[in-house]
């Protein structure tokens, strides 16, 4: 029977889609599970074969869910604000939001295509005031939050105030920016301004002015991990440190429970290991140096307080405020210019750039507070000032990199752990040895120095022992259009938060979506956006006053706020009270399977788990992490096309023959191959681009043969192979079991259209085992043995399989059961009933409609997945294999229940091996039960 796949795939979406197939309903007495993929953003691109490849694992695993018994939440949505759409309304002045609804409906079209067992219901868009009203709720929150380091939780502001008020700062152990120390007098004698800017000191979500990565050409700021070598990642921009009044979230007060929270997570170690790196706990000491004539204090922290005897220098972050009041007139200059150059670095580019050194000497000296002996202050772009307090104390002799700028800047080398080996060659690193050259600490090993030290410190009243964190806190506002406004306004330059009930602060409308004239970010063009306090609500900017209408905030939140909690709003995605209520939240819990990139690491990963710990501080939720297991998937690689231009000419040049001559390779899109081979179709070719119009060929054997090979699927290497055709020439069905099928799920693995010829033929076979010829036909007779087999073993199999995310074996499987039960010639219910729902998660459309001719009315999705009986694994009976000295002789079938000895007895009664022994007794025996017999004479 002919194999339909268009007609079928097309009939079973329209029926999912008119039966809502996939709702997922809250009020259920079946346990929950909930399977999600990490948030889409819709590109102009649509999507190309690579994208699905998480989505169909975690498809097949919600519909095998499903067949289990499971209450399966399974949603979709998109993370639509982003720079793509707000450079594309740069370009073309035509609305972000406009672009974004044309991405969003390109994206749907594919994904139904592709059979996904998604509740659309329940779609959200990051972008849509009804879902961004919350995440400013979310911000407001922690803005009137503080961090409690005795409850070890976020609190409410009002708490800290009233602590204020009763005893001022005293006892007060709270995560801040700067000590205070104030009374409950002075604090209830403060200014309502006095008030406010104190807070600001403690609030989670607080403005402060900080180092960050300032785009010029994009007109905002980025964050770390959208910066890659000192440009941006979105259109290869310079990117530069620029001090800025910023909005920042304290994650750092989170540090410890990220750290320790990872424990109790099922994720892959790398992705574990980047987060516990990028948090970067450290424990040490702080210790002050004084600087030589001036009346500054220069503090440090150090992880080897006990190496101080050997400190010679000290470096500070080019950044560091210490660094122009310390710096003397004659080094100003080299000062000032090394300044300007580290600025054009990331703090990603310079934390990862461990071979360059470089430098400049400010001309102050700090006194070591041991040795008494003068260190000079350098500048370095190898210290940031996140990270501890901006300064370090180094020790040339004991640290790889210090010991590489001492010998550049030809510094002092002094040896303080024992060790054989010149330190004046190669820095000597260890915790094993003993101090020297240390006064007291002479002979003591790392921890008791460490213990010796420290105390020393604090009885100088120096400095203390401290715990210190790489983690800094998340920069949150961009200053561009195209993203969530921060829901705040200033009065007396002091900022306030909106009420909620105004909530939500919609984006609004502007002429152009660049910073204005003066500098101000996009919003700055806004002609209606300020808010009038006595009426509770948005006006025209030109009635701003300063006393009854103020400024809004002209930044908008970053990319990471909207998606730092949408896991949360599918559980209750329509609701206007609440962002999620209470016991739907309890009963979904965590996300107990998502799927998605390991680039997400040290973002979006991080900052959710911290927005969720906030949440379940404030007792909105009850659960301390967002996703129970997560699964990296790899990537699926394109096959690029080449052609060889040779030098200063429009000429091209056959692969084989391209070594005669000098060429460059340039690629080509793969669509302009011929079918699946390698040759290019030269017409096409010159057809496809201006230039190449007057391309002339040098052919071999009449043909252009083109250059291959791996590399990333992307849009710029012209290999991008769109799903839509691979949905209408193999189906929807032939791609997902094909996407499975190319190899484990956490591998990368290379696309090869060829390929899918081999699934689409075992789909045709798989059809065919439910007809006679034209005619579906199956019989009602009961199965043999031989035929339970073979179902039961692939029953086995396909659970294992799901269950451990091997879905490429499980595609083996499926082509294994189906060809041995072709070989039989099975149309038997029993046994293709079942068949069809073992193979449905991964083949959802023929399964769908096999299940129908089988008479059934409801979808197979709920259908009981088969249970295992081992019974039909038990073998009856076993064929040996008997050898005698060895060599195999003949064979021999006997029942699976004889005892070794029962099958020597036979194997030495067989006819064959009478002749064979020709009455001789054989020296010796081996049977090896289920497996062999041999006879040795």
């Amino acid at each position: 029977m002919f194999y339909d796949h268009q007609q079928i795939e097309k009939k079973w979406q329209k029926y999912w889609e008119d039966n809502q197939t996939y709702k997922t309903s809250n009020n259920t007495d079946k346990p929950k599970f909930y399977v999600l993929d990490m948030f889409p953003y819709p590109s102009g691109a649509g999507l190309h074969v690579g994208h699905p490849l998480g989505y169909i694992a975690s498809d097949i695993y919600a519909r095998y869910k499903r067949h289990q018994g499971f209450n399966v939440l399974h949603p979709v949505g998109y993370d639509s604000f982003g720079l793509p759409a707000e450079q594309y309304a740069i370009q073309t002045g035509q609305h972000p939001a406009i672009t974004t609804e044309q991405n969003i409906t390109r994206y749907e079209e594919q994904l139904r295509k592709i059979g996904f067992s998604f509740d659309w219901s329940r779609e959200v868009r990051t972008s849509d005031a009804s879902y961004y009203k919350w995440t400013q709720w979310i911000f407001i929150e922690l803005f009137h939050s503080w961090y409690n380091k005795d409850t070890d939780k976020a609190e409410s502001i009002s708490s800290l105030i009233k602590r204020f008020e009763e005893n001022g700062t005293e006892g007060l152990n709270a995560n801040q920016n700067d000590e205070l120390n104030f009374t409950a007098e002075e604090w209830k004698e403060a200014s309502e301004m006095d008030k406010e800017d104190i807070l600001l000191n403690y609030r989670l979500a607080y403005r402060a002015e900080t180092t960050v990565n300032w785009c010029p050409a994009l007109g905002t700021v980025l964050a770390n991990d959208e910066v890659k070598d000192g440009k941006s990642e979105r259109g290869g921009f310079p990117v530069f440190q620029k001090k800025m009044m910023q909005w920042s979230m304290r994650i750092s007060a989170y540090s410890e429970r990220l750290l320790q929270g990872l424990k109790t997570l099922d994720w892959p170690q790398p992705l574990k290991d980047s987060q516990e790196y990028w948090i970067g706990k450290s424990q040490g000491a702080q210790v002050k140096f004084n600087v030589e004539g001036h009346d500054e204090i220069v503090e440090v922290f150090t992880t080897r307080p006990d190496t101080i005897f050997g400190a010679t220098f000290m470096v500070l972050a080019p950044e560091n405020p210490l660094v122009e009041t310390i710096t003397t007139s004659e080094q100003k200059a080299e000062v000032d210019t090394y300044i300007e150059e580290t600025s054009k670095k990331s703090e990603r580019d310079r934390m990862a750039d461990v071979k360059n050194v470089s430098g400049a000497f400010t001309g102050s000296y700090a006194i070591n507070p041991f040795s008494g002996e003068k260190m000079p202050i350098y500048i370095s772009d190898y210290v940031l000032m996140g990270y501890g307090t901006g300064a370090v104390m180094a020790v040339p002799a004991h640290d790889e990199r210090d010991h590489r700028f001492a010998k550049k800047f030809n510094l002092d080398i002094k040896k303080v752990v024992e060790t054989e080996e010149d330190v004046q060659e190669k820095s000597f690193d260890s915790k094993d040895s003993v101090c020297v050259n240390s006064d007291f600490l002479n002979g003591l090993n790392y921890n008791d120095a460490k213990a010796l030290i420290i105390s020393a410190i604090e009885k100088k009243g120096i400095g203390h022992g401290t715990t210190n964190y790489r983690q800094r806190d998340a920069i949150f506002s961009r200053q561009r259009y195209w993203g969530e406004p921060v829901p705040i306004y200033y009065k007396d330059g002091m900022p306030y938060t909106l009420p909620t009930s105004a909530l939500p602060l919609e984006l609004p409308e502007v002429e152009k979506y660049l910073p204005t004239e003066d500098g101000d970010p996009p919003l700055g063009n806004a002609k209606t956006f300020a808010w009038d306090e006595a009426n509770q609500k948005v006006v025209d900017t030109n009635l701003i006053d300063e006393k009854t209408v103020f400024p809004l905030e002209l930044s908008t939140m970053p990319g990471w706020a909207g998606s730092s909690w949408y896991f949360l709003r599918y559980m209750d995605p329509n609701d206007d009270e609440v962002f999620v209520k209470k016991e739907l939240a309890d009963y979904w819990g965590q996300v107990d399977l998502y799927i998605g990139g390991s680039e997400h690491a040290t973002g979006h990963l991080l900052y959710s788990r911290f927005w969720n710990m906030f949440l379940k501080d404030r007792g909105f939720i009850n659960h301390d992490e967002p996703f129970q297991k997560l699964i990296n998937q790899g990537m699926i690689l394109g096959m690029s096309a080449f052609v060889y231009r040779i030098d200063g000419t429009n000429k091209y040049v056959s692969k084989n023959l391209a070594k005669d001559y000098t060429t460059q390779a340039i690629h080509v899109d793969v669509s302009l191959l011929k079918g699946t081979s390698d040759e290019l179709d030269v017409e096409a070719f010159k057809a496809w681009r201006p230039d190449y119009a007057d391309a002339e060929f040098i052919l071999e054997d009449g043909k252009y043969i083109t250059g291959r090979e791996v590399e990333k699927m992307s849009k710029s290497k012209y290999n991008v192979v769109n799903p839509d055709d691979i949905c209408a020439e193999y189906g929807a069905d032939g791609l997902r079991l094909y996407e499975m099928f190319l190899g484990p799920l956490e591998q990368s693995k290379p696309w090869n259209t060829q390929g899918l010829s081999g699934v689409y033929g075992f789909l045709k076979k798989f059809w065919n085992l439910y007809f006679d010829g034209d005619t579906f036909s199956i019989s009602d007779e009961e199965p043999t043995k031989a035929e339970y087999k073979i179902l039961h073993t692939l029953i086995k199999k396909v659970v294992y399989d799901i269950e451990n995310f091997s879905f490429n074996t499980s595609v083996s499987s499926f082509m294994i059961a189906v060809n041995e039960l072709q070989k039989i010639k099975c149309n038997k219910r029993n046994i293709l009933q079942p068949l069809a729902v073992i193979i449905s998660p991964y083949a959802p459309h023929i399964c769908e409609e096999l299940w129908s001719l089988l008479g059934h009315t409801e979808s197979i999705e709920f259908e009981k997945f088969p249970v295992l009986n081992e019974d039909y694994l038990v073998e009856d009976e076993i064929e040996y294999p008997v050898s005698v000295n060895g060599k195999m002789k003949f064979k021999i079938s006997l029942s699976a229940q004889l005892s070794a000895k029962e099958v020597e007895e036979a194997a030495l009664q067989n006819e064959k091996m009478v002749q064979i022994l020709e009455g001789k007794t054989p020296k010796k025996i081996i049977v090896v039960p289920h497996k062999i017999v041999n006879v040795v004479i």
